[in-house]
Formats: structure tokens, C-alpha cells, sequence
């Protein structure tokens, strides 16, 4: 009976920790069934809100353990800060927060929302500063503009009750505020109202809402309600006399609009291009994804699109599925049947080059490498992109580690075989072997078949490798400088002829994995930047809050 017992309990706890780790890789996926968000703006200048959630968590899906709560700006106080779930209090941590810009999280802890479950999420910040602008339209009014929080799409499923409801200042007359141009879906004029306070509030609600989407809002009211210096306005004390200012503002001003500005832009257009991984990677999730390949972090973590081809030719060539025929240009000799577990990335690079037309090959490849920024991508559903990258860095700076220990060229060359692909993440890759190859290495056996003009010394019967490595006098050997320039030139050298130029090549890929946003605009009350994860606060009028990050 004992045995029985006890193999049970071996058998329960086995169950339970399988379940358990099966949990963690679930996606969150759930429904805002109701929002409520009461925006207070006090006779102090500052702002206090009221969240109210009601989650519905889908079938199958992740527990919500978290609710991440963007805010306008950096200037909250966090003291102030106060949740409960179901009206039980938790905790509230920025160190937990996940979203884009500033925020914190709500520690669910034992009020954790389960698989099917449903529950209310109340948060409330007594105080945050720094939130008024001017008007744009009066400068006697104060503009006072805000974007509640809000989830990733990946995550959201069904439509949102949202009700949006400002409270202004003390004593305001009826009359004297003005609501902004509300956002689609809401109705174009709010309802007027007094709140327990007797203060002038406006409500806008939308019964078919969506809590992924960015929604506006905005009213303006007489500056005399509150501080003058709440209002963000920064004086510019005269240093010399008028005629001079506007001189050198003049002058100033043409040259950063057709210098400065053109500088500025043709930078940011040209790093935008080769963010080819979809904005929402970046703000999704929580916790690490492992089983990632090499060449699949390095997408993740967008390195240059021809390091990536490269790592794929060194994979397709190191399981002995492909023979490069000739470098220049790339031509290579696919292997029939194809060996078992490629990867599916590795099956698409290999039926791209069996393309005998060179542009029909080029827009193979494209087609490819789109297919698998996009499968990246799924992959990290759920996850936290930023702990993922920090977790695939440490075994890419384990790998170097290890190689450059090694006390002999033999076990240094063997070790750099083994973790080839890992160490091509390093952004240093290029100088890092150059330093580290300064005697001789002994190439793998692999080697011809990716260099053909390479020829090994006759074979031995003796090998003090482990089978599959052979011995140094069977495999040659280069002096350590000429093979590192073989290895940095070749990821150059793939681009050159192959995918011809980078730019091009990754900004084809970014069209579609990665698109610009569509320019939307808010009227006065300003607008946002990037891809749903954070506000550009820079406008006047602007206190908008960031994305909550997606769970």
C-alpha cells in the first residue's frame, strides 16, 4: 500500500508540474468586458485617475498575474497609488512593469484572474503633475488632453462597455470649459454633468469600443483655475535685444528646416527601415522564451539581414543539406533527399536558392525572410521581448567565453565550431574574432563544402576528437587572421552578391512585417508616436499615456 501511495503522489506532483510549466507557455488572451476611467483635474494643476477593468480571461489562455498601467509621464506619485481586484487591495510595483514609457504593474498574486475566469480591476493615482499645456486655439485657456491605457491587440479579443469621464476643477462654470473633437466611435458632443462634487463633468461613452485601441480625449478651460506654473510653459529670458532674437531665430530656423531637418529625417527614415520586427514584439508579455534557435534570436534581436542569411547558409551547410559551388555569386548544390530536422526557415532558404533565375531568387529570399520575421514574432506571444534578449545574450557571451579559455588552437577551434551561430549575435562579432583568431585554426569539416576553393590534408586513422570532429592533420589549418577575414567577409560578401543592397533588401522586408503607422490627427489636442506602445508628449496640449504593455 505504501508503494502505491507513494507512486501516486510521484505521479500527482509529476502531473502538477508539467501543468504548471504548460501555464507558463500559454498566451494571454482575454476580454475588456468593461471599462470605466474617471479623469480628475484638480484646482492644484495636477490629475488623478480612476481605472476600472472588468476581465474576462478566454478559454485555455494565460492567467492574468498582471495588469500593467501606462501613465502620461514620469511625474506620478507613487505613494499614491492604490488597486484592488474584486475589492481585495495587491500590490502595486513599477519594478514588475512591462509596458512602453512610464508605468507600473498590478500584482495579482492570489487574485489572479484563471482560465475562464472574470473579474473588476480597480487602480487609482491620486497625483500626477505636469499634465496641462496651453491651448492652442486661446491662450487664456488651458488644455488639458489624455489617452487612457490600453492592451496589445494580440491579447484582446471581443468588444469594451468603455465610458471616459473628466471631472474639471473646482467652481468652473457651465459655460466656461470646451470639450476637443472626440475620438471615432464616441459621440461628438459629451454629456454634461455635475459630479458628488459639484464639479462640471463630461462623459463620452462607446457601448462597441475596443481596449486595444488609442483613444483621445481632451476639454479646455480658463488658466485662472489653476497655478500658473502647472501650465507647461518654460519662459525664455531676453539675453540681447529683440532685433538680435529674431535675427538669429530666423536664421537659425531656415537653417534647421532645410539643413537640419533633412539630416534628421533621412537618419530616422533610414533606422526606421531596418526595424523589420513589428513594434508590438517589443511591449508584449512576461517572462523568457526558450527554444529559440540561434538565427531566430538573432531576428529577434534585429540584427543585419545578411549576418542572419549567413547563419542560415553556415546551418544548411553544417548539416551537409547544401555545397556552396561557387561564392561569386553565391550558387550551391542542394542535397537530395534533404537531411532530417531542418528547420523550416532552412527549408525556405534552400527551395529559394533552387531559383535559377537570379530576380525570381531574389524575391524567394525576400518572401522567406518575410515568412520568418513573422513567425518570430508568433513565437514571442506572450513573452517578454526584453528578457528574452538578455537571456540569448548570456548564452552568446557564455559561447565566447568558452572559446576564448581554450588553451590550445585544437579545443579553440573545436569550441567555435560548436557555437558558431551563437557567436555571430554578438554585435562586436567582426573585431571579437579578429582579436580572438591570432593563431592558427583548424577548420571543420564542414569547411569545404561552404569554401570551394579550400582542400584538406590527407585524412589519418587517428583522432583524439570525438567522432564527427577530425584530427588537425586531416582537416589543415590557416593562420588565425586570414580565417577571421574569411568569416567577417562573408557575411559581406552574401549581401554584395546575393541580396544585393542591405538598405533595399531590409527596407523591402520592413514593408511588410513592420509597416510605418497611418498618420491620424487629433485636432488641437495633439497626437502619438510609434506602434501603439508610447505617446509623444511633446505637443501642446499633449498628456497622453502610454500603452500598458499588453497583459
Amino acid at each position: 500500500m505504501k508503494r502505491i501511495f507513494l507512486l501516486a503522489l510521484v505521479l500527482l506532483l509529476t502531473v502538477g508540474v508539467v501543468t504548471s510549466a504548460s501555464a507558463r507557455d500559454l498566451p494571454y488572451y482575454f476580454q475588456v468586458e468593461k471599462q470605466v476611467v474617471n479623469v480628475f483635474w484638480n484646482s492644484d494643476g495636477s490629475m488623478s485617475l480612476d481605472y476600472k477593468w472588468t476581465f474576462v480571461n478566454q478559454s485555455g489562455s494565460h492567467i492574468i498575474d498582471f495588469v500593467d498601467v501606462g501613465m502620461p509621464n514620469y511625474n506620478f506619485d507613487m505613494t499614491t497609488v492604490k488597486a484592488d481586484v474584486n475589492g481585495v487591495p495587491v500590490k502595486v510595483t513599477t519594478s514588475d512593469y512591462q509596458g512602453g514609457g512610464s508605468g507600473f504593474a498590478v500584482v495579482m498574486g492570489n487574485q489572479s484572474i484563471p482560465d475562464s475566469g472574470k473579474a473588476t480591476v480597480h487602480v487609482y493615482v491620486g497625483k500626477i503633475t505636469s499634465v496641462l499645456f496651453p491651448d492652442d486655439e486661446d491662450e487664456a485657456y488651458a488644455s488639458a488632453v489624455f489617452a487612457p491605457t490600453y492592451f496589445g491587440s494580440d491579447f484582446v479579443t471581443g468588444g469594451t462597455d468603455f465610458t471616459m469621464i473628466y471631472h474639471l476643477p473646482p467652481d468652473i462654470a457651465p459655460e466656461e470649459p470646451k470639450w476637443h473633437t472626440a475620438p471615432s466611435g464616441f459621440p461628438s458632443e459629451p454629456i454634461a454633468a455635475y459630479d458628488d462634487q459639484n464639479r462640471v463633468t463630461y462623459t463620452w461613452q462607446n457601448t462597441s469600443a475596443s481596449s486595444s485601441e488609442y483613444y483621445l480625449f481632451g476639454a479646455s478651460f480658463p488658466r485662472t483655475y489653476v497655478p500658473a506654473e502647472t501650465i507647461q510653459v518654460k519662459p525664455v529670458e531676453p539675453l540681447i535685444d529683440e532685433d538680435a532674437i529674431f535675427s538669429i531665430c530666423c536664421g537659425g530656423f531656415f537653417a534647421f528646416m532645410f539643413i537640419g531637418m533633412p539630416i534628421i529625417s533621412a537618419i530616422q527614415s533610414k533606422k526606421r527601415k531596418m526595424q523589420y520586427l513589428p513594434p508590438k514584439v517589443s511591449i508584449e508579455g512576461h517572462g523568457i522564451k526558450r527554444g529559440l534557435t540561434a538565427v531566430e534570436s538573432a531576428i529577434l534581436m534585429e540584427q543585419p539581414l545578411d549576418k542572419v542569411l549567413t547563419m542560415i547558409l553556415f546551418g544548411v551547410v553544417k548539416k551537409e543539406a547544401a555545397k556552396v559551388l561557387d561564392r561569386d555569386p553565391l550558387k550551391l548544390e542542394i542535397a537530395s533527399p534533404l537531411p532530417e530536422k531542418l528547420h523550416e526557415y532552412e527549408k525556405d532558404f534552400l527551395a529559394a536558392f533552387k531559383e535559377p533565375d537570379a530576380p525570381k531568387r531574389s524575391r524567394a529570399i525576400q518572401e522567406m525572410m518575410i515568412n520568418f520575421v513573422k513567425s518570430v514574432s508568433e513565437k514571442m506571444k506572450g513573452f517578454s521581448r526584453k528578457e528574452t534578449i538578455d537571456y540569448y545574450k548570456s548564452i552568446m557571451e557564455r559561447a565566447w567565453q568558452q572559446i576564448e579559455a581554450a588553451d590550445t588552437p585544437e579545443v579553440r577551434s573545436q569550441k567555435f565550431d560548436e557555437a558558431l551561430e551563437w557567436t555571430m549575435l554578438d554585435r562586436d562579432y567582426d573585431d571579437r574574432t579578429r582579436r580572438t583568431f591570432s593563431g592558427p585554426i583548424f577548420m571543420p569539416r564542414w569547411w569545404g563544402s561552404y569554401d570551394p576553393t579550400y582542400r584538406p590534408a590527407p585524412t589519418t586513422s587517428s583522432s583524439p576528437f570525438p567522432t564527427g570532429l577530425p584530427t588537425s592533420t586531416s582537416r589543415g589549418s590557416l593562420p588565425g587572421a586570414d580565417f577571421a577575414a574569411q568569416m567577417v567577409t562573408g557575411v559581406q560578401t552574401f549581401s554584395q552578391k546575393t541580396i544585393g543592397n542591405l538598405n533595399t533588401f531590409t527596407e523591402k522586408i520592413t514593408g511588410k512585417t513592420n509597416p510605418p503607422p497611418k498618420v491620424s490627427s487629433s485636432g488641437r489636442s495633439g497626437g502619438r508616436s510609434g506602434g501603439g506602445c508610447a505617446c509623444a508628449c511633446a505637443c501642446a496640449g499633449c498628456a497622453c499615456a502610454c500603452a500598458g504593455g499588453g497583459r
